[in-house]
């Protein structure tokens, strides 16, 4: 290969610490680039800053520094010993650096000094340090000469690219660390994000942070003249801060027919002194009303929706899910005519929200609002005043189409497009007012965002949460799905979604990020062909799309729409088109609508190749790039691994950093990834840009290295805590170093080894060395091979069944992970993983899953590991491998004494006698011991422990200590098998 210095990212990164903080920063709200507007699946602004100082930096031990950067950075480090540095710095840095001045000349070795940058990328990425002078001006500095040292003309920064720039977390960190940011979409919406972070706010600062609030007020007064009186005070001066609604059905009963609200849970809000509930009262007439019930007893729960079907309280008759989706035929989804549950109210002064029963002035402003919408003109500017626009069905992820809600008007009451659309037109009379022509298009840009991020909050998907009595937005995660009770917020009131939330949120982070001194470019733009000369760039660093987990295209049309009628002025070549561009999206959806019938696997991975082939192109040959990628399945990883391949990329490095919530609800009891995988690769060029293509690898040679990095790496890995399904993937990176240094690998027989068949091995390496992890250093060698399957199915698993260790704010603003698209979970009970993950780590054990029946159930694209007690009955009865139902959690003792006295009648008692059918393997007499101790049988599990023998062999013990450290803390199998251990000193092993 070419010889280039090595990045810092390609040797080490304090990972551990890094996702400390990327785990911190999903609760940060203030001045926070979440609160500039919604996009979804985000990456954390800590990782990103820290990946790419990381990867602009060379690694200071490298024989190939340059010398201009050493002698800079030793200054830049020596700065950060004084004792007035040290005082920002956490524990951990301090106490190295202390260590580094008791050994002068300070950092003159070059490993030493390693340490120092990578302490303080660790302490970069702490949130609170984002801004502080001091570590803005190190890293600028540290920038600039490694971009000089290594080529860059004097004066000039490096450049980084980002093709999938979505909410811009990337590029405003380029920007923040010294670098020129160049960020490209396909999408409008996120160029005009990115716009604000890399244009506007440098340009303006702070002056465009206070204009925001100045011309936001404006608005909000004049907005108030016209909506005020939609929004009417109560006569003793509570103002209405929301407006709880129900969709209807007609009762379809016999003779009933009563209009049936539909609503799923009666808690309007939790509090100590007593629950403020619904209450369902019947009238003479049959009328079904709602009234407010605050503390005292409640008899029973109230709710007329059962996930679809509703229940009529008149006459207890079920109109079946089939049925209710049919009669919002025509109703556009029942906006216009739902029932008012309840209104939720407010008064000056007191922190505490008051509901009550609503009124006929709550009914008569509903019902002027919709005169008024109807009255307003049909088109404004040549174009519709109201979003028509087509709101296409994506199965699974835009389910509201269910319920006849077919264009993106229809997903808003009346009331609520009259406030959207008053608040569009007010943007746009702004943009041609005198006073603000200087700051013209960046000001109406950042209200007009303030709009859309208002309208999160304002449509009929907004649910009320009464853990903190507050307003849910649209987008709790990345799909339009079915919500039957909404809630309907003021904008001038003191809630989610107010006017005065949004405008202040947006100036917040303006003045968070006016320190960003040098402008950057956002620009509409495909991946897959970028508008910049070849060898341009010094770093390509994305997060590019994952098949079919986010529509993005799709979902951002939920603004669009109203961007479009916000900024006919100031960006109309953005917004020229009916909805955002789907041709040449990056994006598998041809299993959703058969209008996207192209939009295939295949037209997925053909667009991603040629998107990375693009960015190498772009790339100059010493430069460096960095890909963010966290889907969970193998199937996936090989394809992105196969385009970044045959786009000429070589892997160097992979990294796991944790980007995601540890208790989010798609962690529980499935392989999904707790962290991105950042790998790193370079361009395998020569130094003129031509690609290399004669460099040939010996198969074997590739074979004999490859255990022995992935025995370097585990370890490595594991100090950081980082382990199960993350730990996997991470070792692609160094495995893929081996393979991807050639332009292709060759067996001895001449025959080109693929990167499908290379990855079998690296499968096979990986599950070896971290089972020897799981058995710390233990010979495994006498284990079955289901014992070694479930350790290794256990500790991938391992990672994504920690608890929370960051809850939600309340003001989360909806940063959503991406999801793989497979279906994962514990629903069934047991331990769920991926097939071809689960096949493939059986394999790299010597073990085949069809010849292990009674341990793993198959079924689809899904493999479960059978939970202890759905085992009893093959491990102590007459049918083997015929498996029982889980049982209920209420009674599992019970359910065990049942499965063991059944086995009884075929031969095996218990009590004064002895269990005669002792397990095969290992495991099944781990498994055994726990149900006899599950079951209360104390006399069974010793004579089966002591006199049957099984507790003589050491491997019991060794494998049960193993299984107590793997299970997860929340299981009965945890529980059980600390119990048979908490036996062993008792029984005299």
């Amino acid at each position: 290969m070419t010889a280039y210095p090595k990045r810092l990212i390609e040797v080490d990164l304090p990972i551990r610490r890094i996702s400390a903080h990327a785990r911190r920063e999903k609760s940060i709200r203030h001045g926070h680039i979440s609160t500039l507007h919604i996009w979804w699946a985000r990456r954390p602004l800590a990782a990103c800053r820290a990946v790419i100082c990381a990867a602009l930096w060379p690694d200071p031990a490298d024989p190939l520094c340059p010398i201009t950067f050493l002698e800079l950075a030793r200054v830049e480090m020596q700065k950060w010993v004084t004792h007035e540095r040290q005082a920002m710095m956490s524990d951990e840095s301090r106490k190295r650096f202390e260590k580094a001045r008791q050994k002068p000349p300070l950092f003159d070795d070059a490993a030493e000094l390693r340490s120092a940058l990578l302490d303080f990328i660790a302490d970069f990425a702490n949130w609170d340090n984002s801004t502080v002078r001091e570590y803005l001006d190190t890293s600028r500095a540290l920038t600039q000469a490694a971009h000089e040292a290594l080529g860059g003309a004097p004066g000039t920064r490096p450049l980084v690219v980002d093709p999938f720039a979505g909410g811009g977390s990337i590029p405003l960190e380029a920007l923040r660390v010294g670098a020129e940011a160049f960020a490209s979409d396909l999408n409008p919406v996120p160029v005009l994000l990115n716009k604000v972070v890399l244009e506007y706010i440098p340009r303006y600062g702070q002056r465009l942070a206070d204009e925001v609030r100045k011309w936001g007020e404006w608005i909000k007064r004049e907005a108030e003249k016209d909506l005020a009186e939609f929004y009417p005070l109560d006569e003793d001066g509570a103002q209405p801060a929301a407006y709880l609604w129900a969709r209807t059905i007609r009762c379809e009963g016999p003779g009933c027919g009563a209009t049936v609200p539909i609503f799923t849970n009666d808690v309007l809000a939790r509090r100590k002194t007593g629950d403020v509930r619904l209450k369902i009262s019947i009238t003479q007439s049959n009328t079904i009303e709602t009234t407010v019930s605050v503390g005292g007893k409640q008899e029973a729960k109230t709710k007329t929706a059962y996930r679809s079907s509703v229940v009529c309280p008149v006459c207890d008759f079920t109109t079946p899910a089939e049925n209710v989706r049919g009669q919002f035929n025509g109703r556009h989804g029942g906006n216009a005519d739902g029932h008012l549950l309840a209104v939720v109210t407010s008064k000056p002064g007191q922190t505490q929200r008051s509901y009550r029963q609503p009124n006929s002035r709550d009914k008569a402003a509903f019902q002027k609002a919709c005169a008024r919408l109807e009255a307003l003109p049909k088109t404004t500017e040549g174009l519709s005043t109201i979003p028509d626009e087509p709101l296409p069905y994506l199965r699974s992820i835009f389910n509201i189409n269910l319920l006849d809600v077919n264009h993106w008007c229809d997903l808003f009451t009346p009331r609520q497009v009259l406030l959207l659309t008053t608040f569009t037109r007010l943007v746009r009379e702004l943009h041609k007012k005198d006073e603000s022509k200087e700051l013209g298009e960046a000001l109406s840009t950042c209200l007009a965002i303030a709009v859309n991020k208002m309208a999160d909050f304002h449509s009929t998907l907004c649910a009320w949460i009464n853990v903190g009595e507050k307003v849910g937005h649209t987008f709790g995660r990345q799909a339009l799905g079915i919500i039957w009770d909404f809630t309907e917020a003021n904008p001038f009131a003191n809630i989610s979604g107010a006017w005065s939330r949004c405008t202040e949120y947006i100036a917040e982070f303006i003045e968070a990020n006016a320190s960003l001194r040098d402008s950057g470019q956002a620009v509409k733009a495909s991946a897959t062909s970028q508008p910049l000369p070849d060898d341009s760039a010094q770093a390509f660093v994305t997060d590019p799309p994952y098949y079919d987990a986010v529509p993005y295209a799709n979902l951002s049309d939920y603004f669009y729409v109203w961007f479009k009628r916000s900024l006919r002025e100031s960006h109309r070549e953005l917004f020229m088109d009916d909805l955002s561009p789907k041709n040449g999206e990056i994006v598998q959806l041809a299993e959703r609508n058969p209008i996207y019938a192209f939009k295939t696997r295949e037209y997925f991975e053909s667009l991603m190749m040629k998107a990375m082939a693009e960015s190498r192109r772009v790339l100059s040959p010493s430069g460096i790039g960095v890909v963010v990628f966290a889907h969970k399945t193998t199937a996936g990883w090989e394809t992105q691994l196969q385009a970044m391949m045959d786009a000429n990329w070589c892997i160097t490095a992979s990294w796991p950093i944790d980007t995601e919530r540890p208790g989010r609800l798609r962690a529980m009891g499935s392989a999904a990834l707790a962290s991105s995988v950042h790998l790193v690769c370079r361009p395998r060029e020569n130094p003129d840009g031509a690609v290399r293509t004669d460099e040939i690898g010996d198969w074997r040679d590739v074979l004999q290295e490859l255990p022995r990095r992935i025995h370097e790496w585990m370890p490595r890995l594991a100090e950081e805590g980082v382990v199960g399904a993350d730990a996997i993937f991470a070792c692609l990176g160094p495995a893929l170093e081996i393979f991807s240094r050639y332009s292709r690998v060759e067996k001895a027989s001449g025959e080109t080894v693929t990167l499908k068949e290379y990855l079998e091995q690296v499968w096979a390496a990986v599950a070896k060395e971290a089972l020897a992890l799981v058995f710390k250093d233990a010979d495994t060698t006498g284990f079955e091979a289901d014992a070694r399957l479930t350790a290794m199915w256990l500790w991938t698993l391992n990672a994504g069944s920690s608890s929370s260790e960051n809850p939600e704010s309340p003001d989360d603003d909806g940063e959503n992970e991406e999801e793989s698209g497979s279906k994962g979970g514990k629903a069934k009970g047991g331990f769920a993983l991926e097939y071809d993950a689960a096949r493939k780590i059986a394999q790299g054990l010597g073990a085949h899953l069809e010849d292990l029946g009674s341990l793993v159930e198959v079924s689809g694209e899904q493999a479960r590991l059978l939970p202890v007690g759905e085992r009893a009955r093959y491990l102590f009865g007459k049918d083997e491998g015929k498996m029982v139902a889980t049982r209920k959690k209420k009674e599992p003792q019970l359910d065990l004494f049942k499965v063991l006295e059944q086995s009884g009648e075929g031969g095996t008692t218990f009590g004064e006698a002895k269990v005669e059918r002792h397990g095969e393997t290992v495991l099944d007499r781990i498994h055994q011991s726990m149900i006899l101790f599950a079951a209360g049988r104390g006399e069974a599990l010793k004579r089966f422990l002591v006199e049957d023998g099984a507790g003589r062999d050491q491997r019991f013990w060794r494998l049960a200590q193993a299984l107590s450290a793997l299970y997860p803390c929340h299981t009965e199998e945890k529980r059980w098998v600390d119990g048979v251990l908490a036996r062993k000193k008792g029984l005299g092993f």
